[in-house]
């Protein structure tokens, strides 16, 4: 797999599987914070941060989402890579629908910015990246820190009341962000990269025993945490909306759809139509990226066509105690 080495991009260096066969995900680079402090190094303010994404991503696509939410749109500006990542990495293609520049740097290639940021950089160019305009370089690149700096760090450059971490829900929404992680949001991942039965099924046991697990969950609470949106609905949601069209087929977690299930499919059409999410999903995007991209799993790059799933049906989770926060509401 490639990355950059010493500041210099090779394609010949990174492994994603260890001997047993097992997918193993690289840490993130860069993890400095955004602060509510105006003394902080990186201080909450408007116009200042920039995110790099792709709409395919499920990482980047948690930091659209609250963003949107938030109404941190005026506030931290965005640019979208290809959904096509090929031996060059995430390029910028603004003939592409969908695709934009570079607006902040002119950078063609992503891994410019980190090489901006660290000129020895040795690592993986992946997204989302939060860059700063003012200091010229990469803040943060770990999704789950980057969410939780535009949740609870940039209220006063948000446009809508809407709060992912409310106290006395913080300990429960940590817990469950843990708990989904390896077994479903990487799970998917460990799957379709498995390279041997033994890592393959185990994989798919993990990811199916959580699956059925937490819809059992959903059968008497509308979020993951109970009556509240939180981040951990976020985490749980980028995953289940690209399940049934890649990895159900893509990543051969195909014991199951989503939608054949009595909850977790209600629950993600209940998120999809929450005012501000659905803006968020570029499906000809995720399609693109996952069965383009990976030529060691569909090396024909043919995208699969289906299924139509109907993220707009009724869903009925509000019979359920609790509802999307009132800002939210207001837009719908």
């Amino acid at each position: 797999m490639n990355q950059l080495v010493d500041g210099e991009w090779r394609t010949d260096t990174y492994e994603s599987t260890n001997e047993d066969g097992e997918f193993e995900r690289q840490s993130t680079t860069f993890r400095n914070e955004i602060e509510d402090d105006p003394d902080a190094e990186f201080p909450a303010e408007a116009g200042r941060y920039h995110l790099y994404v792709c709409y395919a991503c499920p990482w980047a696509h948690r930091t659209l989402l609250v963003r949107a939410l938030k109404g941190l749109e005026d506030a931290i500006t965005v640019d979208y890579v290809d959904p096509y990542r090929g031996e060059d990495g995430w390029q910028f293609t603004p003939e592409k629908e969908g695709c934009t520049p570079d607006s902040v740097n002119g950078f063609d290639y992503l891994r410019e910015a980190y090489v901006a940021a660290d000129p020895d950089a040795t690592c993986r160019v992946t997204v989302p990246v939060l860059w700063d305009k003012k200091q010229d370089t990469v803040v943060n690149n770990e999704s789950a820190e980057i969410i939780r700096m535009l949740d609870t760090e940039m209220d006063s450059v948000a446009e809508r009341d809407v709060d992912l971490y409310p106290e006395g829900y913080q300990e429960e929404v940590d817990r469950i962000i843990e708990d989904i992680y390896e077994p479903i949001n990487n799970g998917v991942y460990r799957a379709g990269f498995a390279t041997s039965q033994e890592a393959y099924d185990q994989a798919i046991d993990d990811l199916f025993g959580a699956l059925d697990h937490w819809d059992e969950v959903l059968e008497d609470q509308r979020y993951l945490a109970g009556d509240r949106l939180t981040e951990a609905d976020i985490c749980m949601y980028t995953t289940l909306v690209r399940f049934d069209q890649v990895y159900h087929t893509h990543f051969m977690c195909n014991v199951r759809q989503i939608q054949q299930y009595d909850n977790l499919w209600p629950y993600l059409r209940d998120l999809f139509q929450t005012p501000g999410v659905a803006g968020t999903v570029n499906m000809d995007h995720i399609k693109e990226h996952y069965y383009t991209t990976h030529p060691d799993v569909t090396p024909s790059r043919i995208v699969a066509r289906g299924p139509d799933l109907d993220f707009e049906a009724p869903h009925d989770r509000d019979d359920l105690p609790g509802e999307p926060p009132e800002d939210l509401l207001a837009l719908a």
